[in-house]
């Protein structure tokens, strides 16, 4: 089954990354639909995603694999987390297989509470690309607030899109409750 629980969500559960999971990652993180939703454009090697999964912790960044009815499904974490301003960036990526279940949104949700209940920060905030409105959806059912747009800010399958930038305050989570 792999790494324990450390969080539980209703559909899905997030559990450290392990070095068992660097097969999965790198087959993910590779993979031709799921790709240009997080502007990879570099082959990642096995070896390579290994290193990846070696370095998660040495940080103060949190990284989680997904796991629904025990399988393995996605990744998501909070970067860039700064305890001096209280913020963090999540992002998350999911095999296609596993798009339109929810566990996109259960694993986000579930992410922002701990990010708010138990990391005491402020705000989480998001990217998504334009064309991703799958993505923004997750966003925007977690409660999250579109902030505004960096305009051809990234070149994705052969064209500048925008980056949408969102964000969630932990008082506007507290006051709409976590679901």
């Amino acid at each position: 089954m792999g790494s324990p629980v450390f969080l539980e969500g209703d559909s899905v559960t997030l559990h450290p990354v392990e070095e068992a999971d660097a097969e999965f990652l790198q087959r993910l993180v590779n993979d031709p639909q799921v790709r240009p939703g997080i502007g990879a454009t570099e082959p990642v090697t096995l070896a390579e995603e290994r290193e990846f999964v070696e370095s998660v912790g040495d940080g103060d960044d949190v990284q989680f694999l997904v796991r629904a009815g025990g399988e393995r499904v996605g990744t998501i974490g909070l970067s860039r987390l700064s305890s001096a301003h209280g913020n963090a960036e999540v992002g998350y990526f999911f095999a296609p297989d596993a798009w339109g279940n929810g566990y996109a949104t259960d694993a986000t949700r579930t992410v922002v509470a701990y990010a708010f209940e138990e990391r005491r920060l402020h705000k989480v905030y998001a990217r998504a690309f334009a064309f991703n409105d799958a993505s923004m959806r997750v966003l925007e059912k977690t409660g999250f607030e579109h902030e505004g747009s960096h305009r051809d800010q990234v070149f994705v399958n052969g064209e500048h899109v925008d980056v949408h930038r969102y964000g969630l305050l932990a008082d506007e989570w507290r006051a709409t409750g976590p679901d």
